[in-house]
């Protein structure tokens, strides 16, 4: 199946930014290993990062943080979750979608408190058009883990090609107040004034 099949028609100023997310995600999983001992270890990590991303004072540092929460997200302690997501993930990168969320789906019924397994079904499900079941798993991605920017500015794409701007500007302003320098903020000119340092 050729990746162009199955996105849903958007806009190219908004498809190319998706693409790029989705890569990127992918190559984030595969080149920094996390080295977390187990889950305690990861939230302590994760909590250490979301710091230095809020004080981050430029993209590129930015980015680099977001890299590590990336990692952390999807490469979970448990060495079984870990074995299953890196499944999900070669899946994904070989655009098997189905494949995916079959796994995807296996992994929310055995672990149904890890965020991630919502969040890469929500994007497989983005990836084929279906965004009323991709915004019902992001709302529940952000019930775990209400940081979870990639949730929040995924969704704020998918209102916006659905014409609900309001609700867009909405997860839009939240992402970026976790992330400032996300891509996705150019869709957004109103919001250049509001998002400020603090």
């Amino acid at each position: 199946m050729k990746y162009p099949a199955i996105m849903p028609a958007v806009p190219s100023k908004i498809r190319s930014p998706a693409r790029a997310l989705l890569a990127l995600l992918f190559s984030l999983f595969l080149l920094f290993p996390i080295t977390a001992d187990d889950a305690a270890d990861q939230q302590a990590a994760l909590d250490r990062l979301f710091a230095q991303l809020h004080d981050a004072t430029d993209a590129p540092s930015a980015n680099a943080i977001s890299n590590q929460i990336w990692a952390i997200w999807t490469t979970p302690a448990d060495p079984s979750l870990a074995s299953r997501m890196r499944d999900v993930m070669e899946a994904r990168a070989m655009l098997d979608l189905q494949t995916g969320i079959d796994l995807l789906d296996a992994i929310i019924v055995d672990y149904p408190e890890y965020a991630e397994g919502w969040n890469q079904r929500a994007t497989l499900y983005y990836m084929l058009g279906d965004y009323e079941a991709s915004i019902a798993d992001c709302a529940k991605v952000l019930e775990l883990e209400p940081r979870h920017y990639g949730a929040l500015s995924g969704r704020a794409l998918m209102y916006l090609q659905m014409g609900k701007r309001s609700l867009a500007l909405r997860d839009m302003k939240a992402a970026l107040e976790l992330h400032p320098f996300l891509a996705e903020k150019q869709l957004f000119p109103e919001l250049a004034q509001e998002i400020t340092r603090t």
